[in-house]
């Protein structure tokens, strides 16, 4: 191939962004079809099992748990009872989606039926076509119009999402908003509509392999996906590094712990596990001025490790949230409800004080940013 002589190094420049961000979304539609067809699939085995499994007899209810159960021993990622029955509930609310899977999946397809339905019919008026559906929304997008009873509904939030190229996050703020129902009540519809499709979040192609589902069902881990700010990550580094140094007892876990919370991912930057004060210790670091949002989202983690990850002689977890901004360092301690007098003064006494902590942010910020 012959290269333009005319062209300059700006439309140089130009043309190798372009290819990369046409192959990263690409590569990500790719990934996340592969993702859909994956969970749809196993939909479709589970519930011909409950149909006509010649030994379903013998599990009777048990067998969400029992399948969850041989499944996380062969590392299945994503297998949980909670996420198989949602995995049926695709399969039972998209039984069409079958013609538009790729022609390598055809062995893996069951061609019995579901209710007397035949898999891979015509979609129903009113919804999308199986190959725009697959085209268009990630797995997590389907997940959400899975999760609404009525059909007519999921058919209008399929339409707009895909319309608007909504981002997951919009789709999820448009039910909450109740966008169908006011919808359905609005006089001038076109106009609704429009309001709606102007203030919505778009969905960017690029951060398609972001989604939580998206990189467990890659094997990778968090960290190498959930890229936040150069800034933050260089001083989450520091950070670790420094408190491992301090010899006060901190054993290092994970570094962007993923947990579930009801239907929401979480992310910890760091936890470690204390050995004196024999607790976790949830650390959450932000490039920004102290917000009272930020601490919630501390609560919460430290909420859920309350309930979730104590073992028998633990203390509760305590939660260490550290904002830095330019012109301040604001360091706020969540005691999370501690209510043993002696374990706060020993906990004061053993973690870092607010003092070193401001100390030792500004001093890596100023390394960090030169």
């Amino acid at each position: 191939m012959k290269i333009r002589d005319e062209m300059t190094f700006q439309q140089l420049v130009e043309a190798v962004t372009q290819v990369h961000h046409e192959m990263a979304s690409q590569a990500g539609r790719a990934v996340n079809l592969a993702l859909t067809a994956r969970n749809w699939l196993i939909g479709m085995h589970i519930a011909e099992f409950e149909l006509q499994g010649s030994d379903r007899a013998d599990y009777g209810e048990r067998i969400y748990t029992a399948l969850a159960e041989s499944l996380t021993q062969r590392g299945v990622s994503n297998c949980n009872r909670r996420q198989l029955y949602r995995y049926t509930r695709f399969y039972q609310a998209y039984p069409w989606i079958v013609g538009a899977l790729p022609a390598q999946f055809t062995r893996l397809i069951s061609t019995s039926t579901t209710d007397g339905q035949i898999v891979g019919a015509a979609p129903p008026q009113l919804h999308l076509s199986p190959k725009k559906l697959l085209e268009s929304l990630s797995y997590t997008h389907i997940e959400m119009l899975v999760d609404l009873d009525d059909d007519l509904k999921r058919a209008f939030y399929e339409i707009e999402c895909v319309r608007g190229g909504w981002s997951t996050r919009e789709l999820k703020r448009q039910i909450a908003t109740l966008y169908f129902e006011r919808s359905a009540l609005s006089r001038d519809k076109a106009k609704l509509a429009e309001l709606a499709q102007a203030a919505a979040e778009k969905a960017e192609p690029r951060l398609t392999i972001r989604d939580p589902y998206v990189f467990e069902f890659l094997g990778l881990k968090p960290q190498e996906v959930l890229r936040e700010s150069d800034l933050e990550e260089a001083l989450l580094d520091r950070l670790q590094a420094f408190l491992l140094e301090l010899g006060h007892g901190f054993c290092f876990e994970a570094r962007q712990k993923r947990i579930l919370i009801g239907d929401t991912y979480g992310f910890v930057d760091l936890v470690f596990y204390h050995r004196i004060l024999k607790c976790h210790v949830l650390i959450e670091l932000k490039a920004d001025a102290f917000s009272h949002e930020h601490l919630g989202q501390l609560n919460t983690y430290v909420s859920w490790y309350r309930a979730n990850m104590m073992s028998q002689g633990d203390n509760p977890p305590v939660g260490l949230l550290l904002c830095t901004a330019k012109d301040q360092v604001l360091v706020e301690y969540a005691l999370a409800g501690l209510d043993s007098r002696l374990f706060v003064s020993n906990y004061q006494l053993t973690l870092p004080s607010p003092e070193e902590l401001t100390s030792f942010l500004k001093q890596q910020r100023q390394e960090v940013e030169g």
